[in-house]
């Protein structure tokens, strides 16, 4: 084949594709395609909804681990309170048992040494008495003749010294015991009260009220306004 063959081929070819017709889309066609954009589906309905719930575990996660945290750092700071508060109720505890054991010593100095002041009053009333008795010389209290010819003093100025001596020992008794609060009391002429007096008999006595003190055995005394000792005492009796 020559080339003027071939080239008249090539031109009968191109005659043939121009001369058939072009199936083109239709403009109805085309704008619905284009009205019409595709929608794509899944198979399950609620899967686009997981990146929501993803983020709201996430933030339910983080705030549980901050709650988690807080609670944490709060028992550990009550349970750091909790230690402190034990530590001092053991100090406190033992301080405690220190102050009965110190409180029951000086209870138990106190109940042995509490007559120390009352006793070492008492010393000089002792040392009075001890002279009275000294006022009187063994040889006084002899029947024997020789014996009481060789006294310096009579018998009855020994007694009077013996008497002194007596007199001011119960004199200086007195103001010791008054010096810590204790009187004495005579109820006689009185009326009783059982509260303060001790019956020890009753006589009936003409122009005395029944009821009334009479005698006087011995004087009652009193702390302050406590008795001590009732008075003990005889009591004017009816006489009808």
């Amino acid at each position: 084949m020559n080339l003027s063959s071939s080239f008249n081929l090539l031109r009968s070819c191109a005659r043939a594709s121009s001369s058939r017709p072009v199936a083109r889309p239709g403009l109805r066609d085309l704008q619905g395609r284009v009205a019409q954009p595709r929608r794509f589906y899944s198979e399950n309905g609620d899967k686009p909804k997981e990146e929501p719930k993803a983020e709201e575990s996430k933030t339910q996660e983080s705030t549980e681990k901050k709650e988690g945290s807080e609670l944490e750092t709060k028992l550990k700071a009550k349970e750091d309170e909790a230690a402190d508060l034990k530590s001092r109720l053991q100090y406190l505890h033992a301080d405690f048992l220190n102050l009965q054991r110190n409180s029951a010593r000086e209870k138990e100095l106190a109940k042995d040494f509490s007559i120390t002041r009352f006793a070492k009053d008492l010393l000089e009333t002792v040392d009075v008495l001890s002279i009275a008795i000294k006022s009187v010389p063994h040889t006084a209290l002899s029947s024997e003749a020789e014996a009481q010819a060789n006294l310096d003093k009579a018998h009855s100025v020994y007694l009077k010294d013996l008497h002194t001596g007596v007199e001011m020992t119960h004199r200086m008794l007195l103001q010791t015991l008054n010096k810590y609060g204790v009187k004495p009391f005579d109820p006689t002429g009185e009326k009783f009260d059982p509260n303060e007096h001790e019956a020890l008999y009753q006589a009936p006595i003409p122009g005395k009220e029944p009821g009334t003190v009479i005698d006087t055995q011995k004087i009652g005394y009193k702390i302050k306004d406590r008795v001590l000792r009732a008075a003990q005492v005889g009591v004017a009796q009816d006489t009808s």
